[in-house]
């Protein structure tokens, strides 16, 4: 792609080479450590579900016994392994043994660590084949009844009422969109367990369990089989539970997740440790399974002034991206996120948003950009609203971004009724029909607004990539760098839940799925 901005790429190489050196640095600390999440997440796909007598999960239930004995260095893998050799029942009838505290996996008889990888094996395969068969059924859907162009128009639904949801939803899809995401219930990601069942109480969304995944599923199927495109799910692997959440998402057939390390951290103060391990299985899982995963970076506008900070959005982009790549994840699965949040009072804002949306097209081609509407400077006069998200829809037509989460007229009102969401649908339609080729038509003024705009970020945001090499990531993160919010390393929700992993250590799933095909 040729650079209307008159990017430098030595600059651009410069920065992603930095963040690559970042993002390897960051993953020798992950390759040295596992979760109890992490470990959670190995039990559910070896097929173990469900809750014991007083409702605890049971992937809950065995890693925190094996914690609590001193096992959980080696990995679950490897118990439940042991104990298919020492019992011969299947990982879900052992599970039940050990919900109802009739079997004490530590206690069992020990084989060799290639004996618990054998009589796993098929658990393990059996998985994997149910997500390609999703993966599959995907790419069928999109082959027979075809899907929406990009960019992709998304919306949100957020009842708290999962059957609720699925009326909203189906009702969007008819008005046009083509990606539906299931907000998550209040404080959902600080949860340490992952509900049970179907949900219908739920403050400020819906609670994100395999269930409720199923059952959005099927109604996103049936109504995109009525309009004739496919439907796309979204959900959020994010929180406490990252790495759980996305194996649900592969084994229901979701398309698009939430998915970012550093948006936890800054946002919801789960602990750095923690919180970086989950996110590299997470992504193993996604890039294996064809989810576009949507990184936070739009949040850290919300926080910091969005012309004085918008290079630390680059620099996590390409930080992601990097991430991204270590998790085997193709780029055009690569969600990418920022947002259109400066204050619109701004003189000449709009070519400064035009600029950094721009900027991030050229720099990731082939990526599919998450482009986040005003949020921040929204107010109750509706009518200005419109305009915003009129002026945020043309920017992401005029330089080609993929997925257009719409803002709402209603935005900081109120959960968005059936009628806001369909005048959103609208204003995006009737922008993305009339200007659909403008970017191909428009050329930038050599050394103008925009031009200069973009140098500037991409020069500070190689610069601070550059300082952060030298520093470490947790460090930057400790100093307030994104977001204006500082962390501590030690600090933080989760910490207790990290494990250094002993030499005998093995997660069956990161092999198959970091070598398998898509």
């Amino acid at each position: 792609m040729k650079s209307k901005l008159n990017l430098d790429p030595k600059v651009v190489e410069s920065a992603r080479s930095a963040a690559a050196k970042i993002a390897e640095s960051m993953q020798s600390f992950i390759n040295k450590h596992t979760t109890v999440t992490t470990e959670r997440t190995i039990l559910r796909l070896l097929g173990i579900d469900g809750v014991d007598d007083v409702e605890r999960p049971l992937p809950n239930v065995i890693v925190d016994e094996i914690k609590e004995a001193g096992g959980l260095s080696r990995g679950v893998a490897y118990w439940i392994g042991n104990a298919i050799v020492q019992t011969g029942k299947e990982p879900q009838e052992i599970a039940e043994l050990v919900g109802k505290g009739e079997l004490d996996l530590t206690k069992l008889e020990l084989c060799k660590a290639e004996e618990a990888a054998k009589a796993i094996e098929p658990y393990v395969n059996s998985s994997l084949k149910k997500i390609q068969e999703q993966t599959a059924k995907r790419n069928e859907y999109i082959a027979t009844i075809g899907e929406g162009r990009r960019p992709y128009l998304y919306v949100i639904v957020a009842t708290g009422n999962i059957y609720e949801d699925v009326i909203q939803a189906q009702a969007a899809a008819r008005q046009g969109a083509d990606i539906i995401a299931v907000i998550r219930t209040t404080a959902q990601s600080l949860l340490d367990y992952v509900p049970y069942g179907a949900t219908t109480e739920g403050f400020g969304g819906t609670y994100a369990t395999q269930e409720n995944f199923r059952i959005m599923r099927k109604a996103l199927d049936e109504v995109g089989e009525e309009v004739g495109r496919y439907i796309r799910l979204c959900n959020y692997s994010s929180g406490l539970c990252m790495p759980e959440i996305a194996a649900m998402g592969a084994l229901e057939r979701l398309d698009v997740m939430l998915n970012d390390a550093l948006y936890g951290i800054l946002f919801r103060d789960i602990n750095m440790q923690r919180t970086i391990v989950d996110q590299f299985f997470s992504r193993v899982i996604i890039g294996y399974c064809g989810i576009i995963f949507n990184s936070g970076e739009d949040n850290y506008l919300t926080t910091d002034d969005a012309i004085e900070s918008a290079h630390t959005v680059l620099a996590s982009q390409l930080m992601n991206e990097q991430f991204a790549v270590l998790a085997n994840i193709p780029e055009e699965q690569m969600g990418l996120g920022h947002a259109f949040e400066m204050d619109p009072d701004t003189e000449n804002g709009f070519l400064y948003e035009l600029s950094q949306a721009q900027m991030a097209k050229e720099i990731f081609p082939n990526a599919s950009l998450k482009y986040m509407p005003p949020t921040k400077f929204m107010t109750g006069n509706i009518f200005r609203g419109h305009i915003q998200d009129a002026l945020f829809n043309l920017i992401a037509v005029w330089t080609g971004q993929s997925l257009q989460l719409l803002g709402m007229l209603t935005e900081a009102i109120h959960t968005p009724h059936l009628h806001d969401r369909m005048l959103s649908i609208e204003n995006a339609k009737y922008i993305f029909n009339n200007a659909r080729d403008l970017g191909e038509e428009i050329e930038y003024k050599k050394d103008g607004i925009i031009q200069k705009r973009a140098q500037k970020v991409l020069s500070d945001a190689n610069e601070l990539l550059q300082q952060i090499e030298k520093d470490g990531l947790f460090p930057t993160i400790e100093a307030g760098k994104f977001a204006a919010v500082k962390r501590p390393m030690d600090g933080g929700k989760g910490l207790e839940g990290v494990c250094t992993r002993d030499e005998h250590y093995f997660n069956p799933f990161i092999e198959k799925m970091l070598g398998g095909a898509k």
